[in-house]
């Protein structure tokens, strides 16, 4: 488990490809790998991945499976990407984000970025069947860092996250240009909310959901919409 609170940045030193299999050697921040043993987990990137090897203090190897490679980003990285990095959180540690998996529902889309004095502002374009679980005010996991949605437009199909300068020092969001994919992590409570509600609906409705979908989104509303967290979800 990871809490989604970036502990540094690291580099992509070396890459190797092997049939069904790409290997990544990482460089870390100095004092990251501290006791870091073959077999951890380390979130890249939002990725859980596992040590496979240690070279010198504050380097590791990672292999990446095809399989992972298609749905995340990782298959873009090249020798000098800066990726977001965090260890496994230990028993006890405080969770100064929110539980992360470390496993990738989907990829997103940066659509716009905005500058507002001491802010930084990331419209982000989802796929429409995850944005039934992104909701204003709930937490979403972005490259790894647990971040608070400002805002979302379930219809429009995108939400909005405001960075202070220390999230954009910790992190590697300041790189970021439009048209940039992110790995993105939702929120399991939510997803549990959402599709139990979901599938309450389904089983009392039957076949006249789809004419009362109909009917919202006539009204420029959507069944997702209906379908609010409570506020301790979120």
């Amino acid at each position: 488990m990871f809490t989604g609170i970036v502990q540094g940045i690291a580099t992509v030193a070396a890459i190797t490809d092997r049939p069904g299999l790409r290997s990544f050697t990482l460089q870390f921040p100095s004092g990251f790998c501290q006791g870091l043993e073959i077999g951890a987990s380390v979130a890249s990137d939002g990725v859980c991945l596992t040590v496979t090897a240690l070279k010198g203090p504050d380097q590791a190897d990672f292999d990446v499976m095809q399989q992972s490679l298609a749905l995340t980003t990782l298959a873009e990285l090249t020798v000098g990407s800066r990726i977001n990095v965090e260890r496994a959180a230990r028993d006890g540690a405080e969770i100064g984000g929110h539980p992360l998996s470390g496993h990738i529902d989907f990829m997103a889309t940066i659509a716009e970025i905005r500058r507002p004095e001491n802010n930084h502002v990331i419209r982000i374009a989802v796929p429409a069947p995850w944005m039934r679980y992104v909701f204003a005010k709930g937490y979403i996991a972005i490259n790894g860092a647990s971040l608070t949605v400002a805002d979302a437009d379930r219809q429009a199909g995108w939400f909005e996250v405001w960075l202070i300068p220390e999230t954009l020092r910790m992190t590697t969001f300041g790189d970021k240009d439009v048209g940039a994919k992110l790995n993105i992590e939702i929120e399991r409570q939510t997803q549990v909310f959402v599709d139990t509600v979901r599938d309450a609906i389904e089983e009392k409705l039957g076949p006249l959901l789809p004419a009362l979908e109909k009917l919202l989104a006539g009204r420029g509303l959507s069944l997702e919409g209906l379908v609010e967290p409570p506020k301790q979800l979120r």
